[in-house]
């Protein structure tokens, strides 16, 4: 039976609008006129292909535009099921009109809003729901959904920040990776075989060693293909563990040139959500847990439930944030000064501006360093083998003489 979506209009000049299974549109218009509604729109709804959806399916620009849009909607006093329907409609991702179609139907049953989204983790995560449980208490739902339009889209410019930062230097080491391993078992053998055919005595030890290299690869290169592929997964499996993932996220902080941006980056995210859980009414150690787990990393993660822990046994949170060492002494000592000032909240959206600034600036000087660095560590290696090539020829040409 096919699906018609419709729009209509009541008696008193009230929008509605749904979906609807009938055989023909005659059907619908009849339950419709029935129900004391108006037709103003009606058509059948395409035929959807049902694909598996991969990670969560669903884009930062998808929520972004729906809760910006249900903000300005419930701000114009729409209710909120009704909100939700059009904005399922509207939307261009098949997996968030299906979500939004559930959250809906959950709503509808006497669920709050925080509830119905709580149930699809991927998409709405523990922050969101938290604003949005903080925005149903206090009758702000509107505001919540602005704000958290605004912090998605300021998380949204800090990745594409870092991304653009790293398309550089990845583009050289692939490169630069290509350009060694044909070199080594392509350009390399044809110098050895034309050394033979030369007659050259015993070669420069360089020599010798860029081709016992070059043999080693050639010679085993399925066994070299392997083992990358083996650390490849192995890294990844690591990443998934507790204790992997510590480590990772140690030795990345503790990493020159790219350690200090990590830090930067995580002190802005840190500021910019706990600063927006504050202003939106959720309670300190709420709030504190559910930065940590937002956090991306879990070294932060940890210093931050340590701190939760102080706070909870009656500290004040400047003191354990700087024990943790993973926050800067200025940071600090401003959140401090926030918190003895009762204005907590500002002081942190402050600071997540400052850092946000500081992490543009951060991220350029580390791809302008990255960049030259890496060109060199190619040109190095190229010019070694080279002059390993060339060291014979020169010993050839003296003899010839």
């Amino acid at each position: 039976m096919p699906t018609y979506i419709w729009e209509a209009t009541t008696r008193a000049g009230e929008f509605r609008s749904g979906t609807v299974d009938a055989d023909n549109e005659g059907v619908v218009q009849e339950r419709l006129r029935n129900q004391g509604l108006n037709v103003t729109k009606l058509k059948r709804k395409p035929l959807e292909l049902h694909i598996p959806s991969i990670g969560t399916g669903v884009s930062l620009r998808d929520k972004v535009v729906f809760t910006r849009t249900f903000s300005t909607m419930i701000d114009a006093g729409l209710p909120i099921v009704q909100s939700i329907d059009m904005l399922a409609t509207q939307s261009e991702s098949l997996h968030f009109r299906r979500i939004l179609a559930s959250v809906k139907a959950d709503v509808e049953t006497g669920k709050s809003l925080s509830e119905s989204m709580a149930a699809h983790p991927k998409v709405f995560d523990q922050l969101f729901c938290a604003l949005v449980s903080a925005g149903e208490a206090g009758g702000i739902l509107d505001i919540i959904f602005r704000r958290l339009a605004t912090y998605m889209e300021k998380a949204a410019s800090l990745r594409r920040q870092v991304m653009r930062a790293l398309i550089y230097p990845t583009a050289i080491l692939s490169v630069g990776i290509v350009v060694m391993i044909v070199m080594m078992t392509k350009v390399l053998p044809v110098f050895e075989k034309m050394f033979k055919d030369l007659g050259a005595g015993s070669l420069p030890a360089l020599t010798r060693m860029v081709l016992a290299l070059s043999h080693g690869i050639a010679d085993n290169i399925i066994v070299v293909l392997l083992a990358i592929a083996v650390f490849i997964v192995g890294f990844i499996a690591a990443s998934r563990t507790t204790k992997g993932r510590y480590v990772i996220d140690t030795i990345t902080l503790k990493m020159p040139i790219v350690g200090p941006v990590i830090r930067k980056i995580a002190v802005a995210r840190f500021t910019r959500t706990l600063g927006t859980l504050l202003n939106s009414g959720v309670p300190i150690l709420d709030a504190l847990e559910i930065v940590a787990k937002t956090s991306g990393n879990l070294v932060v993660s940890r210093a931050i439930m340590y701190a939760r822990g102080k706070i909870e046994e009656g500290s004040d949170i400047a003191s354990p944030l700087l024990e943790t060492g993973i926050f800067p002494p200025m940071v600090v000592q401003m959140i401090g000064v926030g918190e003895q000032s009762g204005a907590m909240d500002e002081m942190l959206q402050k600071i997540a501006d400052f850092y946000e600034e500081e992490v543009d600036v951060a991220v350029g000087a580390m791809t302008a360093l990255l960049g030259p660095l890496m060109v060199v560590g190619l040109g190095g290696a190229v010019g070694t083998m080279l002059i390993a090539m060339y060291l014979p020829i020169f010993e050839v040409a003296g003899n010839i003489k």
